[in-house]
């Protein structure tokens, strides 16, 4: 694979009139990448099990919608190992892991909602016999009406929030009177994050009513406040851990927090360490994924293809609970614009309540599921006015000065699509390969080429105010060593790396004098979830403030020591530069402690400006916003449904990268990963509402050979208008928008076989199935449903 990458060349940061850094913009490894290769680091199942250690399964539900009549638990007690088993009435405080609605019990009580629920937990010695002894419970059903699709939640009228509506000026007046419309319907499906590391926790009880939980988890705090819930305790009680995870990707948000609950509510219970841990089937079998969403749209546009009004009715597939639903749908409500300007607008979402595992964060948030729809239609609107695709998208993208502002009220002010679309356009060759594949396709009767550019305009940052903040911890030993503790978690994506960066470029350090710790909840308190692509953001700032912290107090002590003023003492290169002097770093650190002079400082750091008014869906909601686009080159076998990415071209917008290697993985990850939504990784219930894709063998993630051979990544030149970290931007979430380019292509190769003229019914994923459905579907039509 041909992997082409490139970035900005270090540069040195000047982060205070006092102190030069080390350069930032380096491609640091990843801080623990030794460890991960060797496969020396710890993840919570290889910490060393204390003695005395019992094991915990679940009992799942066998029906999707159900009365429980009956439960007979003899069988399982009597199982080899088994030490105890309990049911919803042996948790002592609430029965609840729901995050914002308590909607979602830990252990289901009368009433099973989904294939999969947990009914009751096993304890026994070891997790095989646990695990044993949870399929041998004799449970009696009355079945209950059941809901699997969104299609059925709409129609009738289900729901587990109220509907969300957004409107802007009078969209059914610009619809009806533009001089082109298109209607119809689009459809994509959730998708599995299958991290690496499958949800585990391991509760220990503590002295004094105490328990220590280690826990995969993105959101510690919230785990914290749970289990305290739980257990009928106070939070001080419970402390959360987390290390590290093998991939979180919105999976171990909300959704650790049953595992983390039940093992707490075993282990203080039976005065016993109690390991949970899910094998991969029971994992999919239990928690939630991506929201699938089915739209209903209605558009008008002009002869130019500029998008005169839009109506755009949504309706996600929430699951059995509310979840986190709600900011899913809200954030997928802010996203439908996308990169473009849109004058007249309604938009509405409603959060299907259908009898299927609770669905759940997946890195985005919906802003993917929000953005898409507009894509396609975007690609409709050329082909219908036989136009190229990136010639309509321009002419409607958001301005510079006018026609900047969005659907909810915020002004796009640090918009860089066109300088960054022009370049993509460029180095990508667009316009002449897309010509060569309509001359390609021209003369091969079986396989077919397709090309796409898409955009993206992502919002960074939580909207509501008050998740927008961290705080940090940073200790400086007597002998130079620097230890920090932040309230993010680490899955992977290398956000310790970028923190122990910014420490050390505070204190003139280089990386091997900084070491990050666990996340911890007794260290720093009520924390946010690590989520939102705002890790580095919130906490970076928040280790930056705790470091600066030190560095004024030392460069005051130096100054007093040596002479000069504190202003002009500079820190760099593990020295402290006073009064024309170069004294070491560990040398002025030993005299501040002689004189009494604190070495370790807290840090806070919280998000300015953010606004949202959730009964209008109007504010600002974000932050600053991540900018990048996308051409990808397919080919399809129309025989056989088969396709295969040729070459991608990224050009993706870090703003003034920290870590150009580590932004540079995320952003082929996300795409990788994006595209894996769009076109293989196809979820399928059957007709009783049981996941049938519930393991490797069956759901289908892109591997190594679905990447393509020819890989071009490139980080977009920029610097954040906004005082991010650094004038960073994140890069978490933004980029698994970029492969829209790959399903777009997949379309644009369907609609070839028929000149271009129709438009392929095809939904995501884009399966070889649902291709081979799509060109069929070609084949057989005279007009196009879609259009209207």
């Amino acid at each position: 694979m041909n992997v082409r990458s490139e970035a900005f060349m270090p540069v040195q940061v000047v982060t205070a009139a006092s102190a030069v850094g080390t350069p930032l913009g380096a491609s640091h490894p990843h801080e623990s990448a030794g460890l991960h290769v060797s496969g020396e680091a710890t993840y919570t199942d290889d910490i060393p099990e204390l003695h005395g250690t019992l094991h915990c399964a679940l009992g799942l539900s066998q029906k999707a919608h159900a009365r429980i009549v009956a439960l007979d638990l003899d069988p399982v007690r009597r199982a080899p190992g088994v030490v105890a088993v309990l049911t919803a009435a042996d948790i002592p405080g609430e029965n609840n892991c729901g995050p914002v609605l308590h909607d979602d019990p830990l252990l289901a009580d009368a009433v099973v909602q989904y294939i999969g629920q947990p009914v009751f937990a096993v304890v026994a010695q070891s997790q095989d016999a646990a695990r044993r002894a949870a399929r041998l419970a004799v449970i009696q059903y009355e079945e209950l009406p059941a809901i699997y699709t969104p299609q059925q939640a709409k129609a009738a009228h289900a729901g587990v929030l109220p509907p969300m509506h957004l409107k802007r000026g009078d969209p059914a007046e610009a619809i009806a009177h533009a001089p082109h419309r298109l209607a119809g319907t689009f459809e994509c499906k959730g998708q599995e994050q299958f991290y690496l590391e499958g949800q585990v926790s391991y509760a220990v009880p503590k002295e004094g009513r105490g328990v220590h939980v280690w826990c995969s988890t993105q959101h510690p705090s919230e785990m914290q406040a749970l289990v305290a819930h739980a257990l009928g305790w106070h939070s001080h009680q419970v402390l959360v851990e987390c290390r590290r995870m093998g991939g979180g990707f919105g999976g171990k948000e909300s959704q650790s927090a049953l595992f983390a609950c039940v093992a707490a509510v075993c282990a203080t219970r039976l005065n016993r360490p109690v390991k949970l841990r899910l094998d991969r089937d029971d994992d999919f079998m239990i928690t939630g994924k991506r929201h699938g969403f089915y739209y209903q749209y209605e558009v008008g546009f002009d002869d130019e293809g500029r998008i005169l009004g839009v109506d755009l009715d949504m309706t996600l597939n929430a699951g059995y609970s509310a979840d986190l639903s709600e900011a899913v749908a809200t954030r997928a409500v802010c996203h439908v614009d996308n990169a473009y300007y849109l004058p007249d607008v309604a938009i509405s979402a409603l959060c299907g309540k259908t009898n299927t595992q609770s669905n759940t964060a997946f890195r985005g948030f919906g802003g993917p599921q929000g953005a898409l729809v507009m894509e396609v239609i975007l690609d409709m609107i050329g082909r219908r006015l036989g136009r190229d695709p990136l010639d309509i998208r321009r002419i409607n993208f958001y301005g510079v000065g006018e026609r900047n502002t969005t659907p909810y009220g915020q002004i796009v002010l640090d918009n860089v699509l066109h300088p960054l679309v022009a370049e993509l356009e460029a180095t990508s060759d667009y316009r002449a390969r897309r010509a060569a594949a309509r001359i390609f396709n021209g003369t091969s009767p079986v396989l077919k080429k397709g090309l796409a550019l898409t955009p993206v305009k992502f919002g960074i940052s939580f909207n509501v105010p008050a998740f927008n903040q961290a705080g940090a911890l940073v200790h400086v030993y007597r002998d130079g060593s620097v230890l920090v503790n932040h309230g993010g978690t680490e899955m992977g994506q290398g956000l310790n790396t970028k923190v122990a960066q910014v420490v050390a470029n505070e204190l003139g350090l280089d990386m091997e004098h900084v070491r990050i710790t666990a996340t911890d909840t007794s260290k720093v308190a009520n924390t946010s979830a690590t989520a939102a692509s705002t890790g580095s953001d919130l906490n970076g700032k928040a280790a930056q403030d705790a470091a600066s912290k030190i560095r004024r107090r030392l460069a005051k002590y130096a100054a007093k020591r040596y002479g000069g003023s504190a202003d002009s003492v500079v820190f760099a290169n593990n020295q402290v530069m006073v009064n024309e002097r170069a004294i070491p770093f560990v040398e002025v650190v030993d005299g501040a402690y002689w004189e009494q002079t604190q070495l370790w400082s807290e840090g806070f750091y919280a998000t300015p400006g953010i606004r949202w008014d959730k009964a209008t869906m109007t504010g600002k909601p974000f932050y600053y916003y991540a900018y990048g686009a996308a051409v990808s080159e397919v080919l399809i076998d129309t025989l056989t449904g088969e396709w295969k990415l040729l070459r991608a071209d990224l050009l993706h917008d870090v703003g003034q990268s920290i870590n150009p290697a580590i932004d540079t993985g995320q952003v082929e990850g996300a795409f990788i990963q994006g595209m894996g939504w769009l076109t293989t990784e196809d979820l399928c219930w059957s007709k009783d509402g049981r996941l049938l894709t519930h393991a490797p063998s069956t759901y289908k993630i892109p591997a190594i050979n679905d990447c393509p051979a020819d890989f071009r990544v490139k980080l977009f030149k920029n610097r954040n208008i906004k005082d991010s970290i650094y004038r960073s931007k994140a890069v978490g979430e933004p980029p698994l928008l970029l492969p829209f380019s790959v399903f777009n292509a997949i379309r644009d190769a369907v609609a070839s076989t028929a000149d271009y003229r129709l438009e392929p019914a095809l939904n995501a994923p884009a399966t070889p199935e649902a291709i081979l459905n799509a060109l069929a579907g070609l084949r057989g039509t005279h007009a196009d449903d879609h259009l209207g």
